[in-house]
């Protein structure tokens, strides 16, 4: 039993409430209960992040992004099929409520199945860049290899993806690359398979993917290798996986101040002067996801950025969809990200 207080909510609560006791909680969902603790509705982690998306208001109540049709068991509940019932409606949680309806307890999958779960989905980080705009301190040293802490930027990505379980890695590896090769080496000591894209020229930000092995038969995952996230990568595989998607983006929402009154007119006319607004935008995180299929549409060593893929795949017609980071996310590819990350990050 856990205390089912702590991921309840509150009927008048908002997005933003759901959001902070998300990432508060290690549940992945947010029980949405009445004034008398009545269970009204469920608020997944995937539900979050397709609001976001949309662009619905932090201010948006929780009745109204909630799921009514949500699954619950009563607490007289047969542990029979319950593993059944969880794959079949597709749900990693399920509900317990007493007679009135009020929440008492919460069955977990991963609970029931009692192992960490492992993924056989390859993961490419891509670790050729140059890092010019960190110079001097990738002068010597790659730009992943650069510590935050006491570890390389690399190890600390590798190892969130092995608590994610994550076990097979390709690395692409260009500038300096045996700084990268002779530490990591085949990943022994971290007990996972590590494989090395050896670049001979730059490729661009989505060339590597013509190294990776054409018999791929998964999903897999892409990221750049000079992020720090907190984001579990296998969230991002269930959000590929539930919604049919061929390829899927990873945005961070970014937010810029304009330090002057930005004027609006209409014409020549002057309709109004926002002093000093804020802007807010969905940017590209560096994570994706990709069905094996994509390989196809990359020449074998074609210099290739991402954008560029993405339009090929657009060209298609091939679904692409985008899942928004709300975790701790940060870039370290800038001075003052890098110093950023000093401060802030914390495993």
């Amino acid at each position: 039993m856990e205390n089912v207080s702590e991921i309840c909510l509150n009927y008048e609560e908002t997005l933003l409430n759901a959001l902070k006791n998300l990432e508060k909680n290690n549940a992945q969902i947010v029980l949405v209960i009445d004034k008398k603790g009545k269970l009204l509705g469920t608020i997944s982690d995937g539900d979050i992040r397709r609001n976001l998306i949309v662009g619905n208001s932090l201010k948006t109540k929780v009745t109204e992004i909630m799921n009514k049709n949500f699954v619950s068991l009563d607490e007289d509940f047969s542990k029979h099929n319950i593993l059944e019932i969880m794959r079949t409606k597709d749900i990693n949680q399920i509900p317990i409520i007493d007679k009135d309806g009020k929440v008492i307890d919460i069955i977990h999958l991963r609970e029931l199945i009692k192992i960490t779960k492992n993924y056989e989905n390859p993961v490419l980080i891509m670790a050729g860049g140059i890092g010019s705009r960190l110079m001097p301190f990738t002068e010597n040293c790659p730009k992943p290899m650069l510590r935050v802490g006491e570890k390389p930027i690399l190890e600390i990505l590798l190892e969130r993806l092995i608590e994610n379980g994550f076990r097979n890695f390709y690395i692409s590896v260009n500038y300096l690359k045996e700084q990268i090769i002779d530490y990591f080496e085949d990943g022994k000591k971290w007990n996972v398979n590590i494989r090395y894209l050896k670049e001979k020229k730059r490729l661009g930000t989505a060339g590597a993917l013509s190294l990776l092995p054409k018999n791929l038969k998964q999903p897999f995952i892409v990221m750049n290798g000079d992020i720090l996230t907190k984001f579990n990568i296998y969230q991002l595989l269930d959000f590929h996986k539930k919604n049919h998607s061929f390829a899927t983006i990873c945005a961070r929402e970014y937010e810029f101040k304009v330090p002057f009154g930005v004027i609006e007119s209409n014409g020549i006319e002057l309709s109004e002067i926002v002093e000093k607004p804020t802007y807010k935008s969905f940017v590209n995180a560096g994570v994706y996801t990709f069905e094996p299929q994509v390989l196809k549409i990359i020449k074998s060593n074609e210099s290739l950025d991402m954008p560029e893929l993405i339009e090929r795949i657009r060209n298609l017609k091939k679904k692409i969809n985008v899942c928004p980071i709300h975790e701790y996310w940060i870039d370290i590819g800038r001075h003052e990200t890098l110093n950023k990350a000093h401060q802030s990050w914390e495993k």
